[in-house]
């Protein structure tokens, strides 16, 4: 009767705990990135009852005891948001975030920026990943197609400002297409082009037939005459001579570079016939293309499913310009929990690793998506369940010590 007052002290304990680590998840229902907890109970030592003939015949346990608690690892929904900071990872891994001390990790993506441009998490932790070093005093460098992710130990802080610009690229070529045909018609082509100072120009080309005109072929005299859109402004002219073959092929260009508001523009007629030509019985036509990038400023960044951190602008151009680091284990149960959403390495979960690809290079090894946050992964329903399974458990092991408190007074009234 007195080991029946252990047995039921420890039974209560047990579901005590049992509750405690439900309670917890249930509590946490609606916790982003929020990693439920399950139990694990065993039997404390039990006494072998021999019988007379030498057998074991039964045996009397002196109760239970909380074992372990192992972390659920089944992903949680996955709920849309309006912000592109918000991130969620599909599949196995980790953010990294990093407050004053040891890195930590998290599958909670609710992040944005701080007055700094970091991103961080709601209570300020950064987080961890690798910039593209290609953003400098609020300008993009150079473009990226993709960036690639330095070592678990050199992560950093990503800071991303929140007012970047695409610096103008001048146009230094123009290249032309086209048939003059053979007619004595004055023919123009023209191309937009972009000054140092982000603006679209015209480059215009003039062609009248020379004169006189060579015994074999033809040649014809070329004015380039750079000016403002509305024609209002004239930056530069210059002049040229093109000749061609008996068969119309492009045989000589003097035509020399014309200035673009300050930049100088290489003007490409091609050669043979690959560019301008000059033939009979066929349509006259144009066309033109000509490089450089007018100058555009930040409309916002998304995160690719590799994690790459895309700068887009309002030119239409892009550019990575980071990337998140996403962490992987090789025991996720051994991690250690810091709170309902952020764990720690531990010698039981080994050290944080990224994954390779077949050249060795590293990769975050699962898809990321932004505009969308993964919630708790605790099943309500399972868990209230639990709850009232753990609720009877104690009740009947608080009704065990009051009926063997019941026995031993009837013993004693004996």
């Amino acid at each position: 009767m007195i080991q029946a007052f252990y047995t039921g002290l420890s039974g209560m304990q047990t579901s005590s705990s049992g509750i405690d680590i439900v309670s917890n998840n249930i509590a946490n229902a609606n916790t982003n990135g929020f990693r439920g907890s399950s139990y694990e109970f065993t039997s404390l030592f039990e006494d072998a009852l021999v019988t007379a003939g030498g057998s074991i015949s039964n045996s009397i346990g002196v109760g239970s005891r909380l074992q372990s608690t192992a972390m659920t690892e089944v992903s949680g929904s996955y709920s849309a948001t309006d912000r592109s900071t918000d991130l969620a990872i599909f599949g196995d891994g980790w953010f990294g975030v990093q407050g004053l001390g040891v890195p930590e990790y998290t599958r909670d993506g609710a992040f944005g920026f701080d007055s700094n441009s970091d991103l961080v998490t709601a209570d300020g932790y950064h987080v961890l990943g690798t910039m593209g070093g290609n953003i400098e005093g609020g300008i993009l460098k150079n473009t990226l197609d993709s960036v690639s992710l330095n070592g678990v130990g050199t992560q950093e802080a990503l800071n991303f400002p929140q007012s970047l610009s695409y610096p103008t690229e001048a146009t230094t070529v123009a290249s032309f297409n086209g048939n003059l045909g053979t007619s004595d018609d004055v023919q123009m082509m023209s191309a937009g082009v972009i000054d140092s100072q982000s603006n679209e120009n015209e480059l215009q080309l003039t062609y009248t037939k020379s004169q006189p005109q060579p015994a074999i072929g033809s040649s014809w005299d070329v004015v380039a005459v750079t000016k403002s859109v509305d024609g209002q402004t004239i930056y530069d002219t210059q002049s040229g001579n093109v000749t061609f073959n008996d068969a119309g092929a492009l045989v000589s260009n003097t035509l020399p570079p014309v200035n673009n508001n300050g930049t100088p523009v290489t003007i490409d007629l091609g050669s043979n016939y690959d560019g301008i030509v000059s033939l009979a019985n066929t349509d006259v036509y144009a066309s033109s293309i000509s490089n450089g990038i007018k100058g555009g400023e930040l409309v916002g960044y998304d995160v690719s499913q590799d994690g790459e951190v895309i700068a887009t602008f309002t030119n239409g151009k892009q550019s990575s310009v980071g990337k998140v680091a996403v962490y992987h284990f090789q025991n996720n149960q051994g991690l250690d929990r810091i709170s309902g959403t952020r764990f720690s390495e531990s010698s039981n979960s080994g050290k944080a690793i990224f994954y390779q690809d077949a050249n060795g290079q590293n990769i975050i090894g699962t898809d990321i998506r932004n505009y969308q946050l993964e919630s708790s992964n605790v099943d309500m329903t399972n868990g209230l369940t639990e709850l009232i399974i753990l609720q009877r458990s104690y009740d009947a092991n608080s009704k065990l010590i009051t009926t063997a408190d019941e026995m031993i007074q009837k013993a004693l009234e004996m």
